[in-house]
């Protein structure tokens, strides 16, 4: 009788353990974007186990603007960095691939590629719609040969723009600027749980969708404000 009794508790003592282990492969995801020279003034940044940055770290890509950015990423306190670029790092988007991930040693740098870290898959690329022949843009129409890079296994996408009608209202403009044919990736996209993104500074927040069999967060993380000033706090996601 004793030791039928000892072998459950050996079995209970087994689940416990795999469902602790379980727990603590939740992933914590701090999420930042259009910091616009602006990353000293963030007021915290919360721990975490990947810092994304979904671009415009930089006013016009300068490289000084680079490096300053590159040295505060030098100071957190993250496994894991994944930067993307955006709209206004134009002198950036003109060096070499080699040069752009030199400057940004700090992190890892994504341009229209894929990484897996911990069992979940990102993919980062920094392309939007065209808009005042900024930096990494290409006509509507012509959008989806970037998109249809990304991976039909990801899990966490990092963009610059957000899809067609989530979290892309400008108020300058009064109306819907998101990318409608990385909405229709996105729609495509079995596997996917967290899209990233910024660029439109006025709908700074997260959208949640839930599915039949799954959900879906949606998150605008721009830390400027349409006025550019670094006030919205970084958001935190665990996956």
């Amino acid at each position: 009788m004793v030791y039928r009794y000892r072998w459950l508790y050996l079995i209970w003592l087994a689940y416990s353990y795999f469902t602790l282990l379980d727990y603590r492969r939740t992933m914590r995801i701090v999420a930042i974007s259009d910091t616009h020279t602006h990353h000293r003034e963030i007021q915290e940044m919360p721990a975490g186990d990947v810092l994304v940055h979904a671009g415009d770290f930089t006013s016009t890509g300068l490289e000084q603007e680079v490096k300053s950015f590159n040295d505060w990423l030098g100071e957190l306190d993250y496994k894991h960095k994944l930067v993307i670029a955006g709209n206004h790092e134009l002198a950036f988007e003109q060096l070499p691939m080699f040069d752009k991930v030199q400057l940004l040693s700090n992190a890892r740098y994504l341009e229209g590629e894929a990484i897996t870290i911990d069992g979940i898959n990102f993919w980062g690329g920094p392309w939007t719609p065209e808009f005042c022949n900024w930096a990494f843009m290409a006509f509507r129409g012509n959008l989806y040969r970037y998109w249809r890079r990304i991976p039909d296994n990801t899990n966490v996408l990092i963009t610059h723009g957000p899809p067609m009608d989530i979290l892309d209202f400008a108020h300058y403009s009064k109306e819907h600027v998101g990318c409608e044919e990385l909405l229709d990736r996105v729609q495509e996209l079995e596997e996917l749980r967290l899209h990233i993104f910024g660029h439109i500074h006025g709908n700074y927040g997260i959208e949640h969708y839930e599915y039949e069999e799954s959900s879906m967060d949606y998150v605008n993380a721009s830390t400027c404000t349409e006025m550019y000033r670094p006030s919205n706090l970084p958001t935190v996601i665990d996956i």
